[in-house]
């Protein structure tokens, strides 16, 4: 058994071949698409977090709003770059997302990708400290959020405030009790995968990781996922730890999928570099008839090590036909495979 949710990047373009043409129709969208998941079985709707970019940029609005319109589904997003925010007041957002929710939120964070600009950081007011990177800045940040949800007063109360205050030190409200168990680390390599687990955080690993033994992606995501639950297991953490893996899967089931996703075009892992030092796989695209997806995925190493997999899905497609990519999966693949 596997939850099974979808991952949106929310991209728009002002297009006629897109159902999404601009900020406004792809967040209206995504809200419409969360409560059709919702309806058909889907366990999470995710969103994906890009700056300075034609994509989803500021998750809490649309996660409060799906919050809000949705009753059970999971909702989350994969992943919030940590470099561009302030823990302070994400924490006060997610706590305030979660409530609405009734406590659904599953927040993917992660120290962040390249993106559209230069340091796109550094418009939003941070800088790494001495001794710092921009990575080791985001893995900061996250720290300091993960401290902040666990809800320990930190703040001096004012002697004369304007409201009364309880005793002691002050909090960050709203709070919402259990969100630090629901906060996922994305991670491309295998030292971070431990480092998320050794601080109680959940593993989320997508279509792309660092490249550390030249072996396909899906064998090095299930050695990550290996990792991280040595490295959870030996920090004592009581409870059970959660993985998601990322996968773009569409069943071949009329003459739309045929005409999208039937021409083979990305069959094999691929190698590119993210920066000139940093080589990087990424993972394939599965297209095929039901039949012979279901083979192709049982050999899939990573999706088998994970308990939740997030489908991407071509969000400009519109919501209609995205409801039908989920829909294939959930009644003709995942039956045969025993994830429903």
């Amino acid at each position: 058994m596997k939850k099974i949710g979808f991952l949106s990047f929310g991209h728009w373009t002002p297009s006629p071949q897109s159902q999404a043409r601009s900020a406004a129709d792809v967040l209206l969208q995504s809200i419409d698409l969360a409560v059709e998941a919702e309806r058909l079985g889907m366990d999470g709707a995710h969103f994906r977090v890009h700056h300075f970019a034609q994509q989803l940029a500021s998750p809490f609005p649309l996660l409060a709003a799906v919050g809000a319109k949705t009753r059970k589904i999971e909702i989350g997003t994969a992943v919030i770059d940590m470099r561009y925010e302030n823990p302070h007041y994400m924490a006060e957002d997610a706590g305030a997302a979660d409530l609405i929710s009734g406590g659904r939120l599953q927040l993917g964070i992660s120290r962040g990708s390249p993106e559209q600009v230069i340091d796109g950081w550094r418009y939003f007011g941070y800088r790494p400290i001495e001794g710092e990177d921009d990575a080791d800045m985001g893995r900061r940040h996250a720290e300091e959020f993960l401290e902040l949800l666990r809800g320990k007063g930190f703040a001096q109360p004012n002697p004369r405030p304007m409201f009364p205050n309880p005793r002691g030190l002050l909090r960050l409200e709203p709070y919402s009790a259990g969100l630090r168990d629901r906060i996922w680390w994305g991670s491309a390599s295998n030292a971070t995968a431990a480092w998320a687990a050794k601080l109680g955080m959940n593993l989320q690993t997508s279509t792309l990781k660092f490249d550390e033994t030249g072996e396909s992606l899906h064998i090095q995501q299930a050695a990550q996922i290996r990792a991280f639950r040595a490295a959870w297991k030996e920090a004592g953490h009581t409870r059970t730890p959660r993985i998601s893996v990322s996968r773009s899967i569409f069943a071949l089931i009329d003459d739309r999928d045929r005409g999208y996703f039937g021409r083979g075009s990305q069959e094999e892992d691929k190698i590119g570099f993210l920066d000139e030092n940093t080589r990087a796989i990424f993972g394939r695209s599965y297209a095929a008839e039901p039949d012979i997806l279901i083979e192709q995925l049982r050999k899939d190493e990573a999706i088998a090590g994970a308990d939740t997999l997030l489908l991407t899905i071509p969000n400009q497609l519109g919501v209609s036909y995205n409801a039908h990519v989920m829909e294939a999966i959930l009644t003709t693949v995942a039956p045969a495979l025993g994830w429903r």
